[in-house]
């Protein structure tokens, strides 16, 4: 279409730019990669301050150096904002940085209208940055202001410096900028074996597996270099697939071709891991971490998969250090991040926790996980503070793990056998199983969630999170304690709660199938079974919340709401259930009455119930609700019996989905 901008254009610009000096040298001043970026305040024409240190939250930030004389320099400011209007999910803000004269400036602006700022430097801020020599000079800062690259200049460097940036979205999980970038290097010299690669991983980042195994079949057909990135990049493509005897073919191939390739012990690694090997798993993790012959995500993988091993063992300083290792390799990697999270929250440190997950809330501010985990953290830290609420818990904590250790149930209510009690559920965590999971904390921010949504409907309350966690604490029980089923009921009984949701998580390379059971506490009787498939990196807020009206329809159908009419006036009635129970304004009622028993073959049969009028509730309160009756059959009275409407779950399913 001629509104979007073509590939060509896209690399026209960065050949525009050009990055790196190809022309021999390094310039003493310039700045490194991993370093703070020198701080500075400049204004633009207009006068509006630009400060630097202001902008740490910015994932990827661009410091353009250029001079109005220089037509390239021009040229690639105008092709930059191009780019950040056609790709505005790449979130790419740039920082054009320039010294009088103003008036060549002024001349230029005049016919350009650009979307991100023009700053004077008036000061000895492009000192700082060394771009003196060479201009254009494109300064790249990554999270917290940090050095990511440094360009310079124009020449032989350009491909090598546009497969860099390609790989920096890759990271920034922007694949579509990537595979564009890749697609017009290989058209321009098809003999650049790295840029035909990175094209595969970019269709295997946007999910495109097919399209990636033919890429790097293609790749594989060249001889040297290119059949071994060829077949690192099938290997992983069947390691993607589930296809792990292909997969761990080509990992014995490769390595007799490229003895120093790394990501050959993480596909072995991940094998063993699945057939529960865990400790020669480990090993071939380490093996991994100790070669430099890989790309660096897959390099950084490495780290993540040894790291969640020694995290699991209870090694939290180690498996924190590999998580560190793997954000050096890629700054954007937010799954390493919440790890280190993790890590430190099983360290009781809830306040560095709680640091890390805000740092990867601005890597990706649309990192579910992460903010899960913040909030989690926060009310963490919240609790804590709360001496009176903690001293409340502490004492019902006590009081439930007496009950649980001489099995004794909480005392019996007063109310009648026919009118609901609340519909409590308590959620224990998920059990782990296939192979091993990118990210620590799945279950927790799972069961978060859909305890979220469920307490948001108003029909159901789910046992507060952290009441769970001091009484396991208390009892000294573990997750795999909890998969014994005579655990897990007792724990449900003492807590009130009429149901457990429990299950297991079966993790696949690309997805994970959640199989979540819904037990009767009272009966022992599995309620219901439910299924879902979830993306394996990180459960989506949609996925849940899919998941969480499956198991609020699953309760209403099981466990109708009952009660009776408490008095009845001309149209309206009241009945003895409310909020507490889990009605909401709008649920509809049918009123039953009894009908004469049958007798047949000398056995008695209780007949079904007749309903005689309809009802919808206009007003809750805490035990009771009034409603306004739309249908009746004959006058209603005291004591009748009522029953909510089975056809009316949508009311509710609309209600958790605010």
């Amino acid at each position: 279409m001629a509104s979007r901008i073509s590939p060509k254009a896209v690399i026209g610009l960065l050949l525009t730019v050009v990055f790196v000096c190809a022309m021999g040298g390094t310039l003493s001043a310039q700045p490194s990669a991993g370093q703070q970026a020198p701080s500075f305040s400049l204004r633009d024409l207009k006068g509006e301050t630009y400060v630097l240190s202001s902008m740490g939250h910015q994932p990827m930030l661009i410091l353009y150096f250029f001079h109005p004389n220089s037509k390239p320099s021009l040229e690639g400011l105008v092709c930059l904002d191009k780019i950040g209007k056609e790709y505005k999910n790449a979130d790419l803000v740039v920082w054009a940085i320039t010294r009088p004269p103003r008036d060549k400036l002024n001349d230029f602006l005049s016919t350009t209208s650009l979307g991100f700022p023009v700053l004077l430097d008036d000061s000895d801020v492009t000192g700082q940055y060394n771009p003196n020599k060479l201009l254009p000079t494109v300064c790249t800062l990554g999270p917290g202001g940090k050095v990511l690259d440094y360009f310079q200049g124009g020449g032989k460097g350009t491909e090598m410096m546009l497969l860099k940036l390609a790989e920096r979205q890759l990271q920034r999980k922007q694949p579509m900028v990537a595979k564009a970038i890749s697609e017009q290097i290989v058209k321009d010299n098809p003999k650049n074996l790295e840029a035909k690669a990175l094209k595969g991983y970019a269709a295997l980042k946007e999910g495109d597996a097919n399209g990636a195994e033919k890429v790097f079949e293609d790749l594989g057909k060249e001889k040297g270099q290119g059949k071994v990135l060829g077949n690192i990049g099938l290997m992983e493509v069947y390691q993607r697939k589930g296809q792990s005897e292909k997969a761990l073919a080509k990992a014995k191939e490769i390595e007799e071709a490229a003895p120093e390739q790394a990501y050959v012990h993480v596909v072995r690694g991940d094998d063993l891991y699945r057939q529960n090997r865990k400790k020669e798993a480990q090993e071939e993790y380490v093996k991994a971490t100790k070669k430099k012959g890989s790309l660096p995500h897959q390099e950084a993988e490495a780290h993540v998969r040894l790291g969640r091993l020694q995290e699991m063992s209870g090694d939290q300083k180690a498996a924190r250090e590999n998580f560190e290792q793997a954000v050096n390799l890629n700054p954007y990697y937010v799954e390493a991040m919440t790890n280190i999270g993790r890590t430190y929250e099983k360290e009781g440190k809830i306040d560095k926790a709680l640091s890390v997950y805000n740092e990867t809330l601005n890597v990706d501010r649309k990192d579910m996980f992460a903010a899960v985990l913040a909030k989690k953290a926060q009310e963490t830290l919240a609790f804590q503070k709360d001496i009176e609420r903690k001293k409340r818990v502490d004492t019902l904590v006590k009081e439930l793990a007496e009950r649980f250790r001489s099995m004794k149930t909480p005392p019996a209510g007063t109310e009648d056998s026919w009118t609901s009690r609340p519909m409590v559920i308590t959620f224990l965590d998920f059990q782990e199983k296939g192979g091993l999971a990118e990210r620590d904390g799945f279950s927790a921010v799972s069961i978060t969630q859909i305890a979220e949504q469920l307490n948001a409907s108003g029909r159901v309350k789910v046992v507060e999170r952290v009441l769970m966690e001091h009484l396991l604490q208390e009892l000294n029980l573990s997750s795999s304690d909890l998969v014994d089923p005579e655990t897990s009921l007792k724990l449900g009984r003492i807590l009130a709660a009429k149901l457990i949701g429990t299950g297991s998580l079966f993790f696949q390379p690309a997805e994970a199938l959640l199989s979540l059971r819904l037990i009767d506490t009272e009966t022992t009787a599995i309620a219901k079974v439910l299924t879902s498939q979830l993306s394996s990196l990180m459960p989506s807020e949609k996925e849940l919340q899919s998941l969480s009206r499956e198991i609020l329809k699953a309760i209403m159908l099981k466990y109708p709401l009952c009660g009776y009419v408490v008095e009845v006036a001309q149209d309206q009635a009241m009945i003895n259930l409310g909020s507490r129970h889990g009605v909401v304004q709008g649920t509809k009622f049918e009123v039953l009455e009894e009908q004469n028993q049958i007798s047949y073959k000398g056995k008695t049969l209780n007949a079904p119930s007749k309903p005689i009028a309809q009802m919808e509730i206009v007003q809750v309160e805490t035990d009771l609700s009034y409603t306004r009756i739309s249908t009746q059959s004959r006058p209603l009275q005291r004591d009748d019996k009522v029953r909510e409407k089975l056809e009316d779950i949508q009311t509710i399913e609309k209600k958790s989905a605010k």
